[in-house]
């Protein structure tokens, strides 16, 4: 990989850990006297857990960590640290759920609850009101169907006794301390996790709306539940942002700036198809070959993928696989997207990376890059070119970064 990419890359992710956010948020917080119960739900879980615990210690009087398999990096204190499915949900993370929901039993007003909340939470902290096979074929059917994260968790909030606010109220009437590591575009807070702690802004007609719009197979049990409201008012709980993309953004900017780059920010909020993404950046790319300055044009947000075939892979692979096409040929330019919090798709790779070369190594080792695209095998292809981008997990989750670099 291009050294300059691997130095944007490093610097965004070690910019977007959650500790001092979470220590700032913190500082804004007086516990009182009462028991403090931490959970921790998300792939960040135990990082922002790690960072309350330091600042925290004895403070703490117990509580449950939840995390993505592999994502845990040790004890912490009294505790319990558990990893479970992501990102359709397995027993483990039920059971993860129902020991938070136990020690959560009970409290007093004089109370609270620390929740640290990160993205992927909607499939690690879950208690389904549905049988759990079913839970799960509904969320690989939405998966599949490219629905975007608003949208599935619209629907898994219905399907849920922790999700849309309904986490909160089996706290009260302790007060719940929010602190959340967002990975949507714009940081809802009632969708980041599907809002376990959070007033549910979406509605039951828009839920039955996007069932209809994928054609979804679900059982009578379930359609009764999209009938059912969720809590629209909460008044026991307060809630932090610490980080988002645009942080991962800004990050980036100041990044490729240092290194002698002339940043253009694209957006924060890139929402399409994985594939036209790819397609885009590869043509901003080429508008900008004559360009006698070295640029840098950046895009964060999370695309999605239609799943049309067998492969493997991921959307920010699929983006970097689609600009390999568009970018053939150009000089000293480069194409690279990744997740920051170290997984894309259901693979061990972070992301892609393509450069005006990898289309001809591709096609060299017998690749089509249209062929492989419509079999969403852009992690083999890629993998064979050197074009996989592996971090292992940060520790982090604000969405993904798309970078294009042209160097003059």
């Amino acid at each position: 990989m291009n050294p300059h990419a691997q130095q944007i890359l490093d610097a965004t992710l070690r910019e977007a850990m959650p500790g001092a956010a979470v220590a700032q948020a913190l500082d804004q917080i007086d516990f009182g006297t009462g028991r403090v119960i931490l959970v921790a739900a998300g792939k960040a879980a135990w990082e922002m857990a790690r960072a309350a615990h330091e600042r925290l210690g004895a403070r703490i009087d117990g509580g449950v960590v939840v995390t993505k398999y592999g994502h845990a990096r040790g004890a912490l204190g009294s505790l319990e640290i558990c990893e479970a499915g992501h990102p359709v949900p397995d027993e483990n993370g039920y059971r993860a759920t129902a020991r938070a929901l136990a020690a959560v039993d009970g409290l007093s007003e004089a109370d609270s609850v620390l929740f640290l909340l990160s993205g992927g939470g909607s499939a690690l902290f879950e208690q389904p009101l549905i049988p759990e096979a079913e839970l799960a074929d509904v969320t690989r059917q939405l998966l599949a169907c490219g629905a975007n994260i608003v949208e599935i968790n619209t629907l898994r909030k219905r399907f849920s006794a922790v999700k849309g606010g309904r986490f909160a109220l089996r706290c009260a009437p302790a007060h719940v301390y929010t602190v959340v590591l967002s990975d949507i575009i714009g940081d809802p807070l009632d969708m980041i996790a599907s809002g376990p702690a959070y007033p549910d802004t979406s509605t039951c007609a828009q839920a039955q709306a996007i069932r209809e719009r994928y054609g979804l197979t679900i059982s009578e049990q379930a359609a009764a539940l999209l009938a059912q409201e969720t809590p629209k008012t909460l008044d026991n709980v307060t809630t932090f942002v610490t980080g988002s993309v645009k942080q991962l953004c800004r990050t980036a900017e100041k990044t490729c700036r240092a290194l002698g780059y002339e940043p253009v920010f694209l957006t924060a909020s890139l929402a399409c198809e994985a594939r036209e993404a790819g397609a885009f950046l590869a043509a901003i790319a080429r508008d900008h070959q004559d360009s006698a300055r070295s640029l840098a044009f950046l895009a964060g947000g999370e695309t999605v993928v239609h799943l049309t075939g067998k492969g493997l892979g991921g959307r920010n692979q699929e983006i970097a696989l689609a600009a390999a096409e568009g970018i053939a040929g150009c000089r000293d330019t480069c194409v690279f997207s990744f997740g920051s919090d170290g997984t894309d798709g259901p693979t061990d790779a972070a992301g892609g990376y393509a450069d005006g070369e990898t289309a001809a190594r591709l096609r060299d080792a017998g690749w089509d890059i249209r062929r492989t695209l419509a079999d969403n095998d852009a992690y083999h292809a890629l993998k064979a070119v050197d074009g996989l981008i592996v971090t292992g997990p940060t520790g982090t989750n604000v969405n993904d970064l798309a970078v294009v670099l042209i160097r003059r």
